[in-house]
């Protein structure tokens, strides 16, 4: 057959048609599939062992998830590797809306700058929610001769490398909020790394350690308990719930540090159900029961963004929190 003008117009037509076609059968897939959703039970996979702020606002997000969905929502703990494990478990997971991850915003924000070698990519996450946020304060053991940030500052920098900090895990808040005041007040603290945030205030608690950098929900019962004196909060001004503690950025401006809960999902999760998802976050974040649980867990204060705008948190992390480690030439292992 010759292959006429009119000839190549026609198959042209059809192949566009048959594209139109495709299109809106996988729309139309797509839109039946998110109003279906869930059918079954959804697991959220927290790259935080038991205990602490992270995995007790997984267990919140799961039970309002399973209030208004009725489907089971299961938590299933998954640390290590600075969080790579939960991510690379959730990364390999099926598209399928059943699967996502929760866990601290660090590790979706600078993990690929510090672990270039990883068989994980937080990139290849798509992003549902950021769902709350939480300052870090800076917090010792009593022992720790220094009752003010000034007086810690001066005895820092009168014995170099002697005050130790605890961190739970390479390239969370902890451990780059404590490189950052390295860097702004011109001292030098020795890193101990444990196996997660719990296991790190045991050991600050008990002495193995001097102090850590902590999201404040964490801090605060063993403050209130006397446990642990507290010296600064790093966030722009004053916490409510520590109104006599001074915000770190009253002596070091822009040394502001918070830990933020997000969660993700697997490659390729149709977009439906992801804004679907987000959508139940946000609301059960602004349910009075919800609100009251953050405000006893140390005043978090929810968030529940749209996936689009926790994509946008997630670069502005990256390019502040990747300048600290750039400058400080920090990678896996130091």
């Amino acid at each position: 057959m010759r292959d006429t003008a009119y000839g190549r117009t026609t198959r042209l037509a059809a192949g566009g048609f048959l594209l139109a076609v495709s299109l809106t059968l996988s729309v139309a897939s797509s839109d039946v599939l998110a109003e279906d959703y869930p059918s079954r039970p959804i697991t959220i996979v927290t790259s935080v062992p038991p205990g602490g702020s992270v995995d007790a606002l997984a267990r919140v997000t799961a039970e309002k998830l399973r209030e208004k969905w009725g489907q089971p929502v299961v938590v299933e703990n998954r640390p290590g590797a600075s969080g790579n494990i939960g991510i690379g478990a959730v990364e390999r997971s099926a598209p399928d809306g059943y699967t996502f991850l929760f866990n601290p915003g660090a590790h979706l924000a600078v993990n690929k700058i510090l672990f270039p070698t990883a068989s994980s990519d937080p990139d290849n996450l798509v992003p549902v929610s950021r769902l709350a946020t939480n300052p870090l304060v800076l917090v010792v053991n009593p022992q720790v001769p220094a009752k003010t940030l000034q007086e810690f500052v001066a005895y820092a920098k009168a014995h170099p490398g002697k005050l130790n900090y605890a961190s739970g895990g390479n390239g969370g808040m902890p451990h780059l909020a404590a490189e950052m005041f390295d860097m702004k007040a011109g001292v030098k603290m020795t890193k101990v790394t444990f196996r997660g945030i719990a296991p790190a205030m045991v050991g600050l608690v008990s002495g193995q350690v001097d102090l850590i950098f902590v999201d404040i929900s964490t801090a605060i019962p063993h403050v209130r308990s006397g446990k642990l004196r507290v010296l600064g909060v790093a966030s722009e001004k004053r916490h409510p719930v520590l109104p006599d503690t001074p915000a770190i950025t009253e002596l070091y401006p822009g040394l502001t540090a918070e830990t933020w809960f997000a969660v993700s999902a697997p490659p390729k999760t149709p977009s439906d159900i992801v804004h679907k998802v987000s959508a139940a976050i946000a609301e059960a974040t602004k349910k009075p029961d919800v609100q009251m649980r953050l405000k006893n867990m140390g005043n978090i204060e929810a968030v529940g963004s749209s996936p689009e705008e926790m994509a946008a948190f997630i670069r502005q992390e990256r390019e502040r929190w990747g300048a600290v480690i750039r400058n400080l030439g920090m990678s896996v292992g130091n």
